[in-house]
């Protein structure tokens, strides 16, 4: 019960058509293109997969296509996470059902529950399938909800199949503190940076990165990668500034604006479902303007 999680994983958008239904054709060349194009993972669907805004069904479906279009080829995790706990389980068994490689989950929505709550709603979601379990900390999202190292040293020792953690706080030193603890008792657990902080974060033991910016630049994501593996921090950290400025672009409306610069590279997916916005043409040509400025234009794949 192991799949190897490392590198620049992709956590990919939502296509939807004009009237925001969803676009699974176009979801079919999206995770195409991330295959051919380096990424070592997918998962689906991330908040910049606007998994809230999605019905049951409509993740159900999107699940399946990525499953079967992926087709091994590299390992497929759902994101499980939904506003009602049932709901969650609900996806839980759906994607060991389809033939998904892991689940993920982030800790419980909108309530601020106990270290023992958390304890208690992975121990039932990860016992209730047979896949590996990848939890996801991010207490921005949560209202300062978090993982801590004693949590994480609990649910390892408790659940055989929880493999890797997306650490998405931006903190260098909660980093730390989870993968000090979960290294030291799982030496092959993936510690996943939650978009593309790898500079920072490979040299503390994580693996890889959740990727965003690789909807936009594949290959310069693979190359800050590499730079880290390789231990050539200087040029890891000129990589590691263009990235930030990136993610400093793209989370202002996010993810409309990630789409947006998705239509500027020639791989549109269509709009955000409201409430989202959705970037329109003044947007969208502010977008382009900042990957002319940073070479990204002339560096990475056009189209599909």
């Amino acid at each position: 019960m192991s799949i190897s999680l490392k590198g620049v994983m992709q956590s990919t958008v939502t296509p939807l058509k004009a009237d925001f239904s969803p676009d699974l054709p176009t979801f079919e060349r999206l995770l195409d293109f991330h295959v051919r194009t380096g990424a070592t993972a997918i998962s689906w669907p991330h908040h910049k997969g606007e998994s809230l805004n999605l019905t049951i069904a409509e993740r159900k479906a999107f699940a399946e296509v990525a499953v079967r279009v992926v087709a091994g080829r590299i390992p497929v995790s759902i994101h499980v996470s939904a506003l009602a706990v049932e709901d969650s389980m609900e996806l839980a068994r759906h994607a060991q059902q389809i033939g998904a490689d892991a689940i993920i989950a982030i800790t419980p929505y909108f309530w601020n529950p106990t270290a023992d709550a958390i304890y208690d709603y992975f121990v039932r979601l990860a016992t209730s399938v047979d896949l590996p379990l990848i939890a996801y900390n991010s207490p921005s999202y949560l209202a300062g909800v978090e993982f801590t190292g004693e949590l994480t040293r609990r649910l390892i020792e408790r659940l055989p199949n929880f493999i890797a953690m997306k650490e998405a706080s931006f903190n260098s030193e909660k980093f730390l503190e989870i993968s000090r603890v979960a290294l030291a008792l799982r030496p092959n657990f993936s510690m996943i940076a939650g978009v593309e902080f790898l500079a920072p974060s490979v040299p503390l033991g994580g693996a890889g990165s959740y990727s965003s910016a690789g909807a936009i630049c594949p290959n310069l994501c693979t190359q800050l990668f590499d730079a880290c593996v390789a231990g050539e921090s200087v040029r890891a950290r000129e990589l590691q500034f263009k990235l930030a400025r990136l993610w400093n672009l793209f989370r202002d409306q996010y993810p409309s604006s990630l789409k947006g610069g998705m239509v500027v590279m020639g791989r549109p997916v269509g709009p955000t479902r409201p409430p989202l916005p959705t970037a329109g043409k003044e947007r969208q040509a502010y977008i382009a303007t900042q990957l002319a400025e940073l070479g990204i234009l002339e560096t990475e794949p056009h189209g599909w």
